[in-house]
């Protein structure tokens, strides 16, 4: 694979795309959101990222962990709707890192896939992010973001992680990616901690040189 051929590409499906039940819940949930907030709906967006580097072609996503298929490159598991359910399949999702892979029903993405970024270092810094992915509970605010963390908070956590301007990036027009902004406030709250802690060692580095 030529340099030519690397970087990161995101694509938005369709909540319930392929004619899954998902997509009826999908639409309740935005029809009682959009009731409380006032505004009219939206479509509903799901996102995936497809990584290309020289050593080849990687598929991420948060999907069901009740697949059948032997290789699709699991790296961490989550429970979905409490911790508790956790410990049965059918209430488990797992977040892929599949070499090769497959986006399900990608025949119906949206306005995909968009170009992120062309930079071989940028994606290579993706992938490696991706076994650090956080695992809270699916559809819970476990971890104080503002909303919901679903399969949009883990594309954008790694967006905003590998330095990317996640914040300009949008879902097709119409459309609502709920979860996206939880993924931003966790990676942003990672990176203040981690520059505290760097500014902090670099600090009592400093004071024990000086001694």
């Amino acid at each position: 694979m030529s340099a030519h051929d690397t970087g990161i590409d995101l694509y938005w499906l369709p909540l319930g795309a392929g004619g899954h039940s998902v997509g009826w819940n999908g639409r309740m949930f935005e029809w009682v959101a959009a009731k409380l907030d006032h505004r009219d709906r939206c479509e509903l967006y799901h996102s995936a990222l497809e990584i290309r580097v020289p050593d080849g072609r990687f598929v991420i996503e948060l999907a069901p962990a009740w697949s059948d298929s032997a290789e699709r490159g699991v790296v961490a598991e989550g429970s979905v709707g409490a911790r508790a359910l956790g410990r049965f399949r059918l209430f488990r999702y797992e977040i892929r890192l599949w070499r090769d892979g497959v986006i399900p029903d990608v025949s119906e993405a949206v306005d995909s896939p968009q170009r992120l970024s062309d930079a071989t270092d940028c994606a290579q810094t993706l992938l490696e992010l991706v076994p650090l992915l956080p695992t809270p509970v699916w559809g819970r605010n476990e971890l104080h973001a503002g909303e919901m963390w679903n399969s949009n908070s883990l594309i954008s956590w790694l967006i905003a992680r590998c330095g990317l301007d996640v914040e300009s990036i949008q879902p097709p027009a119409g459309g609502r990616a709920p979860g996206w902004y939880a993924g931003i406030v966790v990676a942003r709250r990672q990176q203040a901690r981690g520059s505290q802690s760097r500014v902090a060692a670099s600090t009592f580095t400093g004071k024990v040189a000086s001694r």
